[in-house]
């Protein structure tokens, strides 16, 4: 039987903390606003819910491959998390008569993100494989289970982007100070992958 308590506090802890999706959902809303953001949040959940999905509907491959592909995730992670820090340092405020390039608030960079962030690949696994697939088999209550993780993570960076928003005309006084916060806290996030 699954043992809700653990399976509840576990997703909430990793969901709710600081990662890339939540900096990244933060400081754009910051950005562009709440609103604005949310097309970089759907990408998000959609890549969500199919790293999910996979690691539900191959939980023991994936599991019995991680050991092995795990330097090359965690290598092209760290670098696509450095590149993140780096745009979110140099960033400078939006305004709204500015046509800015916003390569990092797309749908398709939220979803992208999720296949090079350990973090979110490492969490499917851990899950998957520790609170769901010991105990239910069908396809249906996988695909249940998933479409409910991604939607926690969705709930998550919403709250962030939230945070970033309600902020954002502080947040844009301060940009400086903001964007180095946000890029140090990506570059811990990228460090933290090789401790």
């Amino acid at each position: 039987m699954l043992n809700v308590a653990a399976f509840s506090s576990y997703v909430l802890v990793t969901t709710f903390t600081p990662g890339p999706n939540n900096i990244m959902s933060m400081s754009n809303a910051s950005r562009y606003g709440f609103k604005k953001s949310i097309k970089f949040n759907v990408g998000i959940f959609c890549g969500f819910f199919i790293i999910i999905a996979l690691c539900s509907f191959f939980s023991m491959a994936l599991y019995c491959l991680i050991p092995s592909i795990k330097p090359i995730m965690t290598g092209i992670g760290a670098v696509y998390i450095m590149w993140l820090a780096w745009k979110t340092f140099k960033s400078k405020p939006h305004s709204e008569g500015e046509n800015d390039n916003r390569r990092t608030n797309t749908f398709l960079a939220g979803l992208l993100l999720q296949f090079v962030n350990p973090k979110v690949i490492l969490y499917g696994v851990t899950t998957t494989s520790t609170f769901i697939v010991p105990y239910y088999k069908s396809a249906l209550m996988l695909t249940s289970f998933s479409v409910l993780l991604a939607f926690i993570g969705f709930v998550a960076t919403c709250c962030w982007s939230l945070f970033g928003s309600v902020f954002q005309e502080f947040m844009s006084r301060n940009d400086k100070v903001f964007n180095t916060v946000m890029a140090l806290l990506l570059v811990y996030c990228g460090v933290s992958l090789f401790l």
